[in-house]
């Protein structure tokens, strides 16, 4: 059921306006986390939504393709901004947004850093071991194997910040960053 139902048109126009502005917002605001315009313009649609919607309905209502609107209900289904939900009768999918923005930040973060430090943590891994090899060829060197030192030295803090990043993303996924710093009210 739309919820604009049984409106004047007047207050149909100025609920509307308002949602417009938010939705632009929260489009704009997710577009500086790397989620293009649309797909956050079509987060902040499904979130004043009253209930699940099909991908034809978004398409009608956003004036998008289904193909487009196909990619980006998919980008929020992976980043768990949304759900995939079942709809007694309803043979299309339906989706709904995830209404927890604290959860919303803490899987979108978590996602995207955890993937980040594993493919760091590995290129800093394969250097340490070339580090060790080439100490062991230039055994002789003092002066490369001092720059080799050095080297190894700022890796191995770089290894402490991404272990350090990965208790971060842990307390994203297990929700005890919220000890740390509660949710409001």
């Amino acid at each position: 059921m739309n919820d604009l139902e049984g409106l004047m048109p007047e207050q149909i126009q100025r609920i509307s306006k308002t949602r417009e502005r938010v939705i632009d917002s929260i489009g704009k605001n997710l577009d500086l986390y790397g989620i293009t315009l649309s797909i956050g313009h079509l987060y902040g649609y499904m979130y004043f939504n009253q209930g699940p919607i099909t991908l034809d309905e978004l398409s009608q209502t956003m004036g998008m393709s289904k193909t487009s609107m196909s990619t980006g209900v998919r980008t929020l289904l992976d980043l768990k901004m949304i759900d995939k939900v079942w709809g007694k009768g309803n043979r299309k999918d339906l989706f709904e947004v995830t209404p927890d923005w604290h959860q919303n930040f803490s899987d979108y973060f978590s996602i995207k850093w955890r993937k980040a430090v594993e493919g760091n943590m590995n290129a800093l891994a394969k250097s340490l071991i070339e580090i060790k090899d080439m100490k062991t060829e230039y055994n002789e060197d003092i002066q490369f194997n001092e720059l080799l030192s050095t080297d190894e030295n700022k890796i191995e803090e770089a290894i402490k910040y991404y272990r350090w990043l990965l208790k971060l993303i842990e307390a994203l996924e297990n929700g005890t960053i919220f000890d740390l710093i509660p949710k409001e009210g």
